[in-house]
């Protein structure tokens, strides 16, 4: 063999031995949220301190990015930060109010510069919401510098070709939260097919469809869109460079694939409404506990009743006694019959109010509830409405 082709010889077979090392670029990618500690967002002091670059500046999850600081402070330690957002519904008590995207930071890694003022350090992009992402340089509470990150899009789906019935995977990466990043539409040869949902999944989303249709190729699509209306027409748009998800699913003929049973397709319990006249007990909030409470310590307090200007006793809780004690209100002036309503004689004050707001409240407030005025039983000198 002469030398020019064994040269060509070790090049390929170099080549070759390189080739798996091409893959070690990609990592198997975690949740943002495993970086490491949570921290407070920092905010800038007199302006922005150094450079901050990002390489590359875009790619999806699991891919390998270096971040290199210059123009800092030497000898000083710096914390790296993934700026991102934790996702939830405003949902409670049977109301939707839409979805809420809180702002959090999660330390990449804790980096020191040199004399020169630089550092180098990388990190694997993480799972979690697509679109842009700010890489944040910061010492404590005050931010040096920042640069952006684009985490791309992606979409898989699995098997390509099968029988009438296959269940067709789709994994879906990079979802974004604002708007017009955070609705996508599953289009099945034209026809929509559902919306997909990554609100509280950071991004990500699973789901499985089943193949339908004759035998032959069929389109699936990923697209954007509102209210469950896949917009057609990107280009003209307030962000005309947002991706586009296009594969074919082929039928293949042969023996359908059935779904399971329908015993094995329902839920295994149901919440639904009580029946009409059930006893339903309520799980209070701290807030309402609270009130509730105050509510029958009111209930419990006694009430000094005035008929024609006498005072009658009032009955007393003794919680620690556990018994009712009979005490006298506290000696006030009494009222005069003259200050009292004409069609009524009686007026059922509170043990905590004072006698000016009392009259103020018998000239104010009619003698009546409903339509029935009050009347005094001289048997227990109370005054009590009729109906009783």
């Amino acid at each position: 063999m002469s030398t020019p082709s064994v040269v060509r010889v070790l090049i390929l077979l170099a080549a070759i031995l390189a080739m798996p090392s091409l893959s070690t670029s990609r990592a198997e990618a975690a949740l943002a949220t495993d970086f490491g500690p949570e921290l407070a967002a920092a905010q800038p002091a007199n302006g922005f301190v150094g450079k901050l670059s990002v390489a590359p500046l875009h790619a999806s999850e699991g891919a390998n990015v270096t971040v290199s600081g210059d123009a800092l402070p030497a000898n000083q330690e710096f914390d790296l930060v993934w700026r991102t957002v934790k996702g939830s519904w405003k949902a409670a008590s049977g109301e939707y109010h839409g979805r809420d995207y809180a702002p959090i930071g999660y330390r990449i890694a804790h980096v020191k510069t040199d004399a020169a003022g630089k550092f180098a350090a990388s990190f694997i992009v993480p799972d979690d919401f697509g679109f842009q992402h700010d890489i944040v340089l910061q010492q404590g509470t005050k931010l040096f510098t920042q640069a952006g990150f684009n985490l791309d899009m992606t979409m898989k789906v699995t098997p390509e070709n099968g029988p009438p019935g296959t269940p067709i995977t789709f994994d879906i990466k990079g979802i974004g939260f604002r708007e017009l990043e955070n609705s996508w539409m599953l289009v099945y040869d034209n026809n929509f097919t559902g919306w997909i949902s990554s609100v509280s999944t950071h991004g990500s989303a699973h789901f499985t469809i089943p193949a339908t249709g004759p035998v032959g190729t069929h389109v699936l699509q990923l697209i954007h869109g509102e209210f469950t209306f896949p917009y057609m027409n990107p280009q003209q748009n307030p962000v005309p460079d947002r991706p586009r998800f296009k594969t074919n699913f082929i039928v293949t003929r042969g023996e359908a694939v059935l779904p399971p049973p329908v015993e094995a397709q329902t839920q295994k319990s149901v919440r639904t409404l009580a029946k009409p006249g059930a006893l339903v007990r309520h799980q209070l909030s701290p807030a309402s506990d609270v009130r509730s409470r105050s509510a029958a310590r009111a209930s419990r307090r006694a009430r000094v009743i005035s008929c024609n200007g006498r005072r009658s006793p009032a009955i007393v809780s003794s919680p620690a006694a556990g018994k009712s004690v009979r005490t006298r209100s506290p000696k006030r002036k009494p009222m005069r019959a003259a200050s009292l309503p004409s069609n009524s004689r009686c007026l059922t004050i509170s043990a905590a109010r004072t006698l000016s707001s009392s009259r103020m409240a018998a000239r104010k407030r009619p003698a009546a509830f409903g339509s029935k005025p009050l009347r005094c039983r001289s048997a227990c000198r109370r005054c009590m409405p009729a109906t009783c």
